[in-house]
């Protein structure tokens, strides 16, 4: 029978590699989000310049 040290030992490793994957997942979730904003911001910037150049 395992004691109640070792039991909660366990429980709090299990929730920290919870929480890691919700920042894993939130980090990429924002890093994804950051490029597609450049993206679209990037390309209406070259279309503007590139209308205003014609």
């Amino acid at each position: 029978m395992t004691n109640p040290g070792e039991a909660n030992k366990e429980r709090n490793r299990d929730i920290a590699r919870n929480e890691e994957a919700k920042q894993v997942t939130g980090s990429a979730r924002v890093s994804i989000w950051a490029i597609a904003t450049a993206v679209i911001v990037g390309g209406i910037l070259f279309t503007l310049g590139w209308m205003s150049w014609r």
